[in-house]
């Protein structure tokens, strides 16, 4: 089956090689291109593509009140292209909650001639985009009906952080979480429903280039009861903080004796990518379980590929809990359905329930 895509981009230099890139796939057709926000809707109307590749960056109409456009009057797969710079990283977050499948980084900039370094990438997003139910996308149609007199709504009041002393291991537990494609939106679902008195500290791998984890971490921080930061090298391990891996860098906990006590602390590295990924989850999962052993509990959410799926055989073996997100609310059902055919998953529940079931766990076991 042919995928039809339509290329969007202001630079004509872009159209071309996205273009060019996406017909080199003989199950990829471009069946047009579109200069601004404006023509993109139109054409998605007209023409109904399988799959819209829209840059953030664009005059008369951008790209992210273009994809609120397509998402509420027809609905179309969406991947989205962006530079690197704090308020394009905003931006892509807020496509997520505006329907977007996923996102693609230009390796230099808006007009990025070495674009082709990532011809792959692009084309194996483009293809999983037109297999996405968008009824998984979990957004609510007043996220996307935007005008033009309403760009944007505040963010909702920030919940009050519970303040917690520095109690090194309050109860030797700890969660670990694992997400991909569609992961930023799924977070929000999972992160900001934990309980502001949680007594565990809390390490996730999303996968995200560098330059965007900051920004996801100081989203999730402001919906969340719970302190969230993008996790720096040396950070010494805290109940009731939540440490987000940065792009780019594998994270690793690892336990230093400092004046007779252990630390357990976060330690980043730039080691070879695994399963094509850095951050990877399987390396930080792994980590975990020497220290932690049976207090592990790990939780695998939507996302392309099988990362995370080592490291929960390893927790598993040290007697640690794993759940796995159900493939009805997953956006893309790659890591999960690893998990669970593997025989791993003491739990699949859906998106809405996974806090709940990581609370039941901790609380089943004594917490």
């Amino acid at each position: 089956m042919t995928i039809n895509a339509l290329v969007v981009d202001d630079s004509a230099l872009m159209r071309k090689v996205v273009s060019d890139i996406l017909k080199e796939d003989p199950e990829i057709n471009v069946i047009a291109t579109a200069r601004n926000g404006l023509e993109a809707v139109e054409k998605v109307e007209q023409l109904r593509p399988d799959v819209v590749t829209l840059d953030i960056e664009m005059p008369v109409l951008d790209g992210l009140h273009a994809l609120g456009y397509i998402m509420s009057e027809c609905p179309t797969p969406v991947v989205m292209l962006t530079a690197v710079d704090s308020r394009s990283a905003e931006s892509t977050l807020n496509a997520f909650e505006y329907g977007a499948v996923d996102f693609i980084q230009k390796p230099s900039g808006s007009i990025s001639v070495n674009i082709a370094d990532i011809a792959d990438e692009i084309r194996k997003k483009v293809k999983m985009a037109s297999k996405v139910d968008l009824k998984k996308l979990g957004f609510m149609e007043e996220h996307v009906k935007i005008s033009r007199e309403n760009k944007g709504k505040p963010l909702p009041a920030k919940p009050k952080k519970t303040i917690s002393k520095s109690i090194h291991h309050a109860s030797g537990k700890i969660i670990a979480i694992a997400s991909s494609t569609g992961g930023p939106r799924a977070l929000e679902q999972v992160v900001p429903k934990l309980p502001g008195n949680l007594k565990v500290p809390v390490v996730i791998v999303q996968h995200m280039p560098a330059g965007f984890t900051a920004s996801l971490a100081q989203r999730l921080d402001g919906q969340s009861a719970l302190t969230v930061t993008e996790a720096k090298e040396g950070d010494v391990l805290n109940p009731g903080h939540v440490y987000l891996a940065p792009g780019n860098y594998h994270m690793e906990i690892t336990s230093v004796e400092k004046g007779g006590v252990h630390h357990e602390v976060v330690t980043l590295n730039q080691k070879p990518r695994e399963q094509g990924v850095r951050p990877c989850a399987n390396i930080l999962f792994k980590s975990l379980v020497p220290i932690y052993g049976s207090n592990i509990i790990s939780a695998v959410l939507t996302g392309m590929g099988a990362d995370g799926a080592d490291g929960v055989e390893e927790i598993k073996k040290a007697g640690g809990k794993a759940i796995a997100e159900d493939e009805r609310s997953c956006v893309v059902y790659g890591m999960p359905k690893a998990v669970v055919q593997r025989g791993l998953a003491d739990s699949i529940v859906p998106l809405e329930k996974v806090s709940s079931e990581i609370v039941r766990m901790l609380n089943s076991s004594g917490d």
